[in-house]
């Protein structure tokens, strides 16, 4: 896999601040995953095709947890990951 770098925007700041220490605990232990292969099977990845075409560029979201789920899409070398939190990020 090639070497990529890994962004998070405000938004996704924003919602990892508000998650409950144990959601934060489990978004740590994904990113260590994510960090490694952001399509490793573990964490579930898929295609959200509502917003690849609300964003016209292909998104993903990672299964953290039951019901928490961050997003992202990646731009050439950079994985950006612009939300986080239950199933109604899609909606967003």
């Amino acid at each position: 896999m090639n070497a990529r770098v890994f962004k998070t925007t405000p938004q996704f700041r924003r919602a990892l601040r508000s998650l409950s220490p144990e959601q934060k605990r489990a978004a740590k232990a994904a990113f260590q995953i994510f960090k490694a292969n952001p399509f490793d099977p573990r964490l579930g990845t898929h295609k959200i095709f509502r917003l690849s075409a609300l964003m016209k560029r292909t998104v993903y979201a990672v299964v953290i947890q039951s019901d928490l789920r961050a997003v992202f899409f990646i731009a050439g070398d950079v994985v950006i990951s612009f939300d986080i939190g239950k199933q109604d990020i899609y909606e967003r």
